[in-house]
């Protein structure tokens, strides 16, 4: 007799449906034996059998089901595809029982977000064992963050209650070593330093060392190193000759290699040299050998004196920053195309347009912005530091519109709770504190972006897209603010209010900057979205995970389209999982494909596009990869250089496919069977694939 019902976990009945036992099969064949759909197929059959052999007078259980599955699979030699199985239903099964032990429908936690939560995020005791679930995790967090609202006359309980909400439905996520050390005993909380480097050793070593502190408690730091005398040049002191910046930059390098970021996150830097450094051609060729300054992106500070000077195909001179003398006339577009070319072999060096930065500093009577955070989102100030958040975008569309009043009090709520994160902080450094705590600057942002435009029904590279982004950015930027008026009201604007370009245009302002586009990588996984303002980077591929195994992941948004429109199948899906794209595979219709592009479908020119719609209206910066096939070439490099510079963008990035033997994702990478699937490692997101991006 026919199954026709299956008992649910909670004891309900429902409609039995044999296709959901073959696409959970089809997962573990593809995550292990890479194979198609046929052997799915066949282990379904002959599982449905079964129930109905053994169930002929009750009702089985999803229990029931899973066990015959595994039994099947073991009786026909397919042992591996049988523990990916398990190992898959037991995830499940634990994001089960923490949901039971919550109490509460949230977090909704995918497979993979419980699996980085565990590894990095969740408290350890002394002997590595886990002694918090996700929503103690949040608990933990949203207390120790309210807490600050006794300074200020406020109730901790109903703040609390409010930041655990937002965090717990996944509606905003502050970056990783809020989550990582709020509440505890380091108690260091923000994502992103600048560090003066000047010409001398002790300056230098200072330097280091105070690296040294803020990358152990899971902080990213930036370096301009434009002070630094050049290679070659005189010493005083010891009547030498000096080794340069480049030297130097290893020194930092191995230090941070040591480091490790205490253990949870790589250590990451940001190193700027101005491009009329006479080192500068050393500079950009740094990175060419693989190993060499691993832990740093590195990025050119070109000025506005530069890119006029290549627009008039002139020559400009390198400048020794020791006495400022004259050192050599360059041609700008041998330096520029030494850029792209470089960039085009390894991805570095990226830029900063360090003069357009320098245009929107808010405190520029205290003093001239020379460095970004690792990533490039965050300019700052010698000894500043700023802590970040993202809104996920994802969780503001219903019922295929877009809910502004949700957006709006979220805004408002994710400014409170940054704007406390910097009186809740520990900073590593008294100059830290104060240069912080003197502007307060903090950096909200948003993730998730993409989905959004696929719940939307718009296609990222479009018009639509484009404004978008403008109409959305610039309603978080005007809510952000309104929000930071009211508290400086409330507390007291930031010190340096007097001396910022705010003071003629309000009355008060809590934070010199407010919002910032960073690169989501590990918190979008706990998201489940999309990373920062990216592109999906592949809609169904495999995640490869720490213990080996191997995790065959679909776009959730994907996944349900497909099933809603009746082409889900087999097939399909493994024939995305070869390229991660959609867009080559038959039975999928146009208008589908047209929403589910990925980061390598979009042209370089769409990717600017996108990220200068975000900067019109972002304070800080925007963090965008540029990514590029494989085929694509320095002049294409070069064409996207100038058109950010030509919409203003604050810097870019760009990263050709397959130019870095250290890459997180891999395009045909997994083979077996002369099959070749698109891989990642456990937590990439999207944007820059390399191990040099850290994961805010």
């Amino acid at each position: 007799m026919p199954i026709k019902k299956i008992r649910k976990r909670d004891g309900s009945i429902v409609d039995f449906h044999a296709d959901r036992i073959r696409d959970a099969v089809h997962r573990a064949f593809i995550a292990v034996e890479l194979k198609n759909g046929e052997r799915a197929e066949s282990i379904t059959r002959e599982v449905v059998k079964l129930l109905e052999k053994r169930f002929k007078e009750q009702i089985p259980s999803i229990e029931d089901a899973q066990d015959i599955v595994i039994e099947v699979l073991r009786k026909r030699g397919y042992e591996r595809v049988a523990r990916e199985y398990q190992v898959y239903r037991r995830k499940k099964k634990e994001i089960r029982q923490l949901r039971k032990e919550f109490g509460i429908e949230e977090p909704k936690l995918t497979v993979n977000a419980l699996e980085v939560l565990r590894r990095r995020y969740l408290l350890k005791n002394e002997k590595g064992e886990i002694i918090e679930t996700p929503a103690e995790m949040f608990a933990r967090v949203a207390k120790a963050i309210a807490k600050v609202e006794k300074n200020y006359g406020g109730i901790p309980e109903e703040t609390e209650k409010k930041f655990y909400n937002m965090m717990t439905k996944l509606e905003f996520i502050p970056n990783s070593p809020t989550l990582f050390n709020a509440g505890t005993e380091l108690g260091q909380l923000s994502a992103c330093f600048v560090l003066p480097v000047k010409d001398s050793l002790k300056s230098i070593f200072t330097a280091i060392k105070n690296m040294a502190l803020i990358e152990k408690s899971g902080g990213g730091v930036g370096f301009d190193f434009s002070k630094l005398r050049p290679r070659g040049d005189i010493v005083k002191s010891t009547h030498g000759v000096a080794s340069g910046p480049i030297s130097f930059m290893r020194v930092f390098d191995v230090a941070t290699d040591v480091i490790k970021a205490g253990g949870r996150r790589r250590g990451a830097m940001m190193g700027i040299l101005r491009v009329d450094h006479p080192d500068i051609i050393e500079f950009i060729t740094s990175k060419q050998k693989t190993g060499i300054l691993s832990n740093f992106n590195i990025s050119v500070a070109v000025t506005d004196q530069f890119m006029e000077t290549l627009e008039e195909n002139g020559k400009y001179w390198l400048v020794n920053p020791r006495n400022h003398e004259r050192v050599k006339e360059v041609k700008a577009e041998e330096i520029w195309d030494l850029i792209a070319s470089s960039a085009w072999k390894s991805g570095d060096p990226g830029i900063v347009f360090i003069d357009e930065i320098n245009r929107h500093n808010p405190t520029p009577e205290i003093g001239r912005i020379e460095s970004t955070n690792p990533c490039g989102e965050q300019p700052l100030l010698p000894y500043e530091s700023c802590n970040l958040g993202s809104i996920n975008l994802s969780r503001m569309v219903e019922d295929g519109k877009i809910n502004w009043d949700k957006l709006r009090e979220t805004v408002r709520n994710a400014v409170h709770f940054l704007d406390n994160v910097i009186d809740a902080n520990k900073f590593p450094l008294k100059e830290i504190e104060r240069m912080t705590k003197a502007n307060r600057k903090i950096g909200l942002g948003v993730m998730g972006f993409a989905d959004m435009l696929i719940k939307l029904g718009i296609p990222y590279d479009s018009d639509d897209a484009l404004k978008l982004a403008e109409k959305l950015m610039k309603n978080i930027t005007e809510e952000a603010r309104k929000k930071s008026i009211e508290l400086g009201e409330e507390r007291g604007s930031f010190p340096n209010f007097d001396k910022s370009v705010w003071k003629d245009r309000y009355s008060a302002m809590r934070n010199a900057t407010l919002t910032t586009i960073a690169p989501t990588g590990s918190i979008s996984i706990i998201a489940g979205c999309s990373s920062g303002i990216e592109p999906l980077f592949a809609v169904s591929f495999i995640r490869r995970v720490l213990d080996g195994a191997q995790l065959f992941e679909i776009n959730p948004l994907f996944e349900n389209m497909a099933k809603e429109r009746g082409f889900y199948n087999a097939k399909i899906l493994e024939e995305i999982a070869k390229t991660g794209s959609v867009q080559k595979v038959d039975g999928i219709p146009e208008d589908v494909k047209k929403i589910f592009v990925t980061a390598l479908d979009i042209s370089p020119e769409w990717h600017i596009r996108m990220q200068a719609a975000f900067q019109k209206h972002t304070d800080n910066a925007v963090s965008k990869t540029v990514n590029m096939p494989f085929e694509a070439s320095i002049e294409d490099v070069r064409n996207v250089f100038e058109l950010a510079w030509k919409l203003k963008c604050k810097g870019v990035t760009v990263f050709r496919y397959g130019s870095r033997p250290e890459q997180v994702l891999y395009i045909s990478e997994i083979k077996t069977n002369k099959k070749k699937f698109v891989s990642a490692e456990p937590e990439y997101a999207g944007g820059c694939p390399t191990k040099t991006c850290p994961f805010p």
